[in-house]
């Protein structure tokens, strides 16, 4: 009698919570509603990184979890993003962003001496491969891995949302010069096309991307910044509230 091939329950868990760039159905409109508080409430348009990560995580029922390597500060379940926030006067028609992405010191990570006199291959080729041992690093915890970016305009009235997975890069597939500023810059051999700057001053580490055609935009009205004496009415605050102590001496 023939083995027959046992049944097995099959689980993916290294499925994402939602495909790349198709956000949850509500995610624009809760995204909408933070920005409308956001201006209402601060009276400025001001969104920088750290609570881009929360309001993010907020709106896809994520952790927010702020990390110091920057790659996973945002998580639910097997996924991590990174999150990060770019303005543009017109965000709906900007084509590719640059992502400040941390601080690669060949310096301090290999002891290198660096200065423009140095081979540009070889001093990019150790920029990536501390880019990639800190991918490595994150990708042994998650199994899904992105960075989550918002372009956002000027009043924050009109912001772009999009996604990528969180790469690796192979140094044999770009090649890298020293250009008039002292900056050393890689190109991807293939397309000739810029994706990298690298400041040996500060050692910031500059990634360009595409910005998906399966991105969100997203407009917003505008709201009346909230008065202040109201809010606090509302609160119903008065003196007691406040404590004071006079220091001597």
């Amino acid at each position: 009698m023939a083995m027959k091939s046992p049944k097995l329950r099959t689980v993916d868990k290294s499925l994402p919570p939602f495909s790349l760039n198709k956000f949850p159905s509500d995610f624009p409109y809760k995204l909408g509603k933070e920005l409308v508080y956001l201006l209402a409430s601060k009276g400025k348009p001001i969104l920088e990184g750290p609570e881009w990560e929360a309001i993010f995580a907020h709106c896809i029922g994520a952790d927010w979890k702020p990390s110091n390597v920057g790659l996973d500060d945002v998580v639910l379940g097997n996924t991590a993003w990174g999150a990060k926030t770019v303005k543009h006067k017109k965000p709906s028609s900007q084509k590719k962003v640059r992502l400040i992405s941390g601080r690669n010191s060949p310096v301090y990570s290999y002891g290198d001496t660096i200065d423009t006199n140095a081979d540009p291959n070889k001093v990019g080729e150790s920029i990536l491969e501390i880019w990639n041992e800190r991918v490595s690093a994150v990708r042994e915890k998650f199994q899904n891995l992105r960075t989550v970016v918002l372009v956002k305009s000027d009043d924050l009235t009109e912001v772009v949302v999009f996604e990528f997975d969180t790469i690796r890069y192979d140094p044999e597939l770009f090649v890298w010069e020293w250009n008039k500023n002292g900056n050393l810059v890689g190109y991807e051999k293939s397309k000739k096309e810029h994706r990298f700057t690298w400041q040996p001053h500060g050692s910031q580490f500059t990634i360009i991307e595409n910005i998906s055609n399966k991105s969100l935009v997203i407009r917003v009205k505008k709201p009346d910044a909230l008065d202040k004496e109201d809010v606090l009415r509302t609160l119903g605050f008065d003196k007691s509230w406040v404590s004071v102590e006079h220091k001597e001496g």
